[in-house]
């Protein structure tokens, strides 16, 4: 089994969807993958984040606003994805078996619910295709916008 982290600032909106989608997205795809999630800072998960993902059947009413250190075996990922910026300057070193990668996503928080809507399609494109290759056993898109099923605005 895969294991793949989604690293964001706080865990409140961008990481916590993803993970989400990406968990979805595996479970259709019938592979086994154990995604987490965290933030370089805990807050809280933002009730738009929830929204969202309602809106496309998932719930995030369980989920928690966590660090990096609150996750199991927080040095052992196969797969450890930034989806901002910050976050991809705060991670910290792996060992050489993990694959750093960065999607950054523009942040929704703020925004209306059609701005979140469209970084959720993002997400999920994004992480479709990364779980896609994962299942065929092709290289991951590095970089958000290297797979044709994500078009960047």
């Amino acid at each position: 089994m895969k294991r793949v982290l989604i690293l964001c600032t706080h865990n409140s909106a961008r990481s916590q969807m993803a993970e989400a989608l990406t968990r979805a997205a595996a479970q259709r795809a019938g592979l086994d993958l154990d995604v987490h999630s965290a933030g370089t800072e805990a807050t809280r998960v933002k009730d738009e984040a929830k929204t969202m993902m309602a809106e496309v059947g998932l719930n995030l009413d369980g989920h928690t606003s966590k660090t990096l250190w609150d996750v199991p075996d927080p040095q052992n990922f196969d797969y450890v994805i930034t989806v901002c910026d910050s976050a991809a300057e705060a991670c910290p070193a792996y060992p050489g078996r993990t694959h750093r990668l960065h999607y950054p996503f523009v942040d929704p928080s703020g925004g209306s619910l059609d701005r979140w809507r469209t970084v959720r399609d993002q997400l999920q494109g994004q992480f479709e295709a990364f779980v896609q290759a994962l299942k065929d056993g092709k290289p991951v898109p590095e970089s958000y916008g290297d797979s044709p099923a994500v078009s960047v605005a």
